[in-house]
C-alpha cells in the first residue's frame, strides 16, 4: 500500500471539502497507466483500501492497485505555485520525485440529479 505522509492527508482533506460536493463522494487515487497515477472522485466499493484523515475517510484505492504501491510515498511540495502533491519512489539507491497533480486547476464537483 502507498505510503501518505500527513502533510499530504491535510492537502487531500483540503480538497476534498472544498472541490466534493457530492454525498459520500471520496477521492481515489487511479492508476493512468504508463506508470502514472491520478486522482479522481467516486464512491467506496467492496475491497477498496481506504485511507483516513482526522477519523475521516478520505482517499479510496483499489486493492489490485494498493498492493502494486510499495515503497511508494504520496507527499506535496510547497512550490510557489501553490502545493503539488508528489509521488516520491524509494529505491535502493536513492528517491525519485515524479509530479502527479497540479491542484490549482481544479474546479469544484458538485452532485446533481440532472
Amino acid at each position: 500500500m502507498i505510503d501518505i505522509t500527513e502533510h499530504a492527508k491535510e492537502e487531500l482533506n483540503r480538497l476534498l471539502i472544498s472541490k466534493v460536493d457530492w454525498p459520500g463522494a471520496l477521492l481515489r487515487l487511479i492508476d493512468r497507466g504508463q506508470g502514472k497515477l491520478g486522482l479522481g472522485i467516486d464512491i467506496q466499493k467492496p475491497g477498496d483500501e481506504v485511507v483516513e484523515y482526522e477519523g475521516r475517510r478520505l482517499l479510496l484505492v483499489e486493492s489490485a492497485l494498493a498492493e502494486s504501491l510499495n515503497d511508494i510515498t504520496l507527499d506535496v511540495d510547497d512550490s510557489p505555485d501553490g502545493p503539488e502533491l508528489v509521488i516520491i519512489e524509494k529505491t535502493q539507491k536513492h528517491s525519485k520525485v515524479t509530479e502527479i497533480v497540479k491542484w490549482k486547476p481544479l474546479t469544484k464537483v458538485t452532485y446533481s440529479l440532472n
